[in-house]
């Protein structure tokens, strides 16, 4: 990396990962590998004394309902029922469990901020920054990255532990899209950076 890359300060630093989930990693051949790396920045962050969020997506009867006709990505989805909010499909990977101090977040549409209070609850904890991965990049990442830079975060994203279906999308998010308004590294770039 040639970019100077900004000091994080574990203090106002929040690590979020997003739809790291059963049913949606069970898509991707590659995903033991990513978790695996997942789990290793988890372990680092959480060593750092950063704060650990993670973000899933999951259904309730009356989510599917409010789901309108117009809505081309989401109503396939309601239709079919997919990621009820008890179901194991719908539950973040073993290797990443969540602890009971950290944020966990339930949302009904792409982005990590649009249906739920995970920018009220990284405020509250004074959280200036935000390092992102998750699946797909063109989901959950893209939606949520840029969100939190129209909220004025500093933001980072994990490109090696973000995975996309279409790896053209992927390589033009972190390569092009995600560089305007994030700083884009590997984990263990991020890992040497932490250090």
């Amino acid at each position: 990396m040639s970019e100077v890359l900004p000091t994080i300060d574990p203090a106002t630093t929040a690590l979020v990962y997003g739809d790291y989930q059963v049913g949606i990693l069970a898509n991707y051949p590659e995903a033991p590998a990513v978790i695996e790396k997942a789990a290793h920045v988890l372990n680092a962050a959480r060593d750092k004394g950063l704060t650990i969020s993670f973000i899933r997506v999951a259904f309730t009867e009356a989510d599917y309902a409010a789901v309108p006709e117009e809505n081309k990505a989401f109503t396939p989805l309601a239709a079919a029922k997919r990621f009820p909010v008890d179901a194991p499909e719908s539950q973040i990977v073993p290797e990443l469990t969540p602890r009971a101090d950290e944020i966990v977040v339930r949302k009904v549409r792409h982005g990590g901020f649009s249906t739920t209070d995970l920018y009220q609850q990284l405020q509250a904890r004074g959280i200036k920054t935000i390092i992102i991965s998750g699946v797909a990049t063109r989901g959950v990442v893209l939606s949520t990255v840029r969100d939190a830079a129209d909220k004025d975060l500093r933001v980072f994203v994990i490109k090696d532990l973000c995975l996309d279906a279409d790896p053209e999308i992927h390589q033009v998010l972190t390569e092009k899209v995600f560089p305007t308004q994030a700083w884009v590294l590997t984990s263990e770039e991020l890992l040497a950076h932490l250090a």
